[in-house]
């Protein structure tokens, strides 16, 4: 809901007068996209997802569902999201929702069992949604679509990296070492707190590049702030409860960020 939310938001941010048809198919095809990347991962890994307590009981470790229903609906959701995508919305969101499924589902999902650098390259099709936003408002990679991007791109990490941190134990289990450092260590969370640092500046070039005007500076940095405050406890304690913390710190930042730019931009 969150990466579907942030494509509408930055929909909005890029339109000049919304069309509400449009903004409601780019919802639907980004929600079938999304759904259908997180149905190819949870295929692929449907025996590690055996060994994980968080994942034990999805329909297929469970077989609930037979490997074939789910390609099925993998598959049928999947040219769906991207039919709507190309033939309601313009050529180049097709093309974007098409490069962020593959690359979710056929190089980020691999990589995980292999190297905790999957993260970096699952950050390119997590960044996604908001770019794909701008480019269904403008039909154009303009730099302030990019601005979105890089925002999206940088909060990935503190965003997935506390997960990591509170599951680390059960993505051990299977096989997954998901933290920077391979463990819930201070080096693990240093490298959380300096990319949680980077938002700060990242925040405040919409309002250099007149997107957004000073109120949503002001918003966007002391979010920021709090954000980065949080990753810096969580080097100081190493605890499971100021990752979980800033888990929720990271579900408020992204949808708070783009919501200020629009208000301000309205």
């Amino acid at each position: 809901m969150l990466v579907v939310l942030s494509a509408a938001l930055a929909y909005m941010i890029g339109s000049s007068t919304v069309d509400f048809t449009k903004l409601w198919l780019l919802v639907l095809g980004g929600f079938l996209v999304t759904g259908a990347s997180n149905g190819l991962n949870q295929i692929f890994e449907r025996h590690t997802d055996k060994m994980m307590l968080r994942t034990r009981m999805r329909p297929l470790p469970d077989s609930r569902m037979p490997v074939s229903e789910a390609w099925a609906i993998s598959l049928l959701t999947g040219i769906a999201g991207i039919a709507i995508l190309f033939l309601f919305i313009n050529f180049k969101s097709g093309m974007l929702g098409l490069l962020a499924l593959l690359s979710y589902a056929f190089a980020y999902t691999p990589l995980k069992k292999i190297t905790p650098f999957a993260v970096f390259i699952g950050a390119f099709p997590g960044a996604v949604p908001t770019l794909l936003g701008w480019v269904a408002a403008t039909n154009s990679f303009s730099y302030q679509g990019w601005v979105l991007f890089a925002i999206q791109f940088m909060w990935q990490f503190p965003h997935f990296w506390a997960i990591a941190w509170k599951l680390h134990d059960d993505y051990m289990s299977a096989g997954f070492q998901m933290l920077p450092s391979g463990g819930k260590n201070t080096s693990s969370a240093l490298q959380t707190a300096v990319y949680t640092f980077t938002l700060i500046p990242l925040g405040l070039l919409p309002y250099w590049i007149g997107m957004s005007g000073k109120i949503s500076a002001v918003i966007i940095t002391l979010a920021g702030i709090v954000f980065f405050y949080q990753s810096l406890r969580l080097m100081k304690t190493c605890s499971d409860e100021d990752a979980k913390k800033l888990m929720f710190g990271s579900f408020v930042y992204l949808p708070l960020v783009l919501t200020a730019i629009l208000l301000d931009k309205i």
